[in-house]
């Protein structure tokens, strides 16, 4: 199986950016649709991202869509999650998840890898 650990969580101010990363290790990176998923307190775990195995397709939830980027780089085995306009609702615990499930889809069920997830705080 694949270990995730994810980095670059902090305190931002609203309008700011931040970078998040996602170290994998274990089984061939490859192998793994890769997805950022946050939880903010008081809610339900949410997708926010994800990417194919080679890189070439990504899906965004609607919230973030136009202010995140996600990305993958194979060679490093590192996924990144680029937070640009950073709003004070995207505050939350945010976590890295790898599948080799098909089909990939949006909901935390389909990952069964998680990291131990990385706190972003957003103020206004």
């Amino acid at each position: 199986q694949v270990q995730l650990v994810e980095s670059g969580g902090g305190l931002a101010q609203a309008g700011g950016s931040l970078r998040l990363s996602c170290a994998a290790s274990g089984r061939i990176f490859t192998t793994y649709a890769m997805g950022w998923f946050r939880r903010a307190p008081g809610k339900e775990r949410e997708f926010v991202a994800s990417i194919t195995r080679s890189g070439d397709n990504t899906h965004y939830a609607e919230s973030v869509k136009g202010r995140f980027t996600i990305a993958r780089g194979n060679a490093s085995n590192t996924m990144y999650l680029q937070m640009s306009s950073l709003k004070p609702e995207d505050t939350a615990v945010y976590y890295c998840a790898a599948t080799n499930l098909l089909p990939v889809g949006y909901t935390a069920r389909r990952y069964p890898y998680w990291g131990q997830g990385t706190q972003v705080t957003v103020s206004s």
